[in-house]
């Protein structure tokens, strides 16, 4: 068609080839620059990684927990790149080097205001067909926590007063009112 744009397709490849220093995520090969994480979202995370490894270590556990920039490979092709805030991995087959190939078993986005749209929705999407167990969105500016559940098929929203239970635990329980996002 005459005048039609013609969009152009991303690999892994591009990924590895930006300039150092900018991060960028690929989803079915379009490319999704990221902006520098300010330290409200950098504190959530390391308080939420720092949660998690410690329960993993009390109960000797088998799960590796990497907080971002950590790759994952969802799919066999080089279309999909992404770099989720914390991602939970319990076989440790899909560990590689490079990160990890195949679904994480559990993965939280701590949204900002640019990755909004991204993380309710393109990934939501990539995340459950990839065969990912749990997907937590959470959300500071809001006060929210977002807790999808793909194993059960469950959905449920919390505030930063509750706790939430990981459903990939039996017992783990994360208090968001004791998570400092000042």
């Amino acid at each position: 068609m005459e005048g039609a744009r013609q969009i152009e397709c991303y690999t892994i490849d591009d990924i590895y080839n930006l300039p150092d220093g900018q991060r960028a995520e690929l989803i079915d090969g379009e490319l999704f620059m990221m902006a520098t994480p300010g330290r409200m979202h950098q504190r959530i995370l390391m308080e939420l990684s720092f949660k998690i490894r410690d329960y993993i270590g009390r109960k000797n556990g088998e799960c590796e927990v990497y907080p971002a920039p950590f790759a994952v490979f969802l799919n066999a092709d080089d279309k999909i790149y992404l770099e989720p805030d914390i991602s939970v991995i319990c076989d440790k087959d899909k560990l590689i080097d490079e990160g990890c190939k195949g679904a994480p078993d559990w993965i939280i986005e701590i949204v900002s205001p640019s990755s909004r749209s991204m993380d309710y929705n393109k990934k939501l999407f990539k995340y459950r067909t990839a065969d990912v167990r749990e997907y937590w969105i959470v959300d500071p500016m809001n006060l929210r926590v977002t807790v999808y559940n793909f194993e059960h098929d469950m959905f449920e929203e919390y505030s930063f007063s509750d706790k939430v239970k990981a459903g990939i635990y039996e017992d783990l329980e994360i208090d968001f009112s004791g998570v400092n996002i000042e």
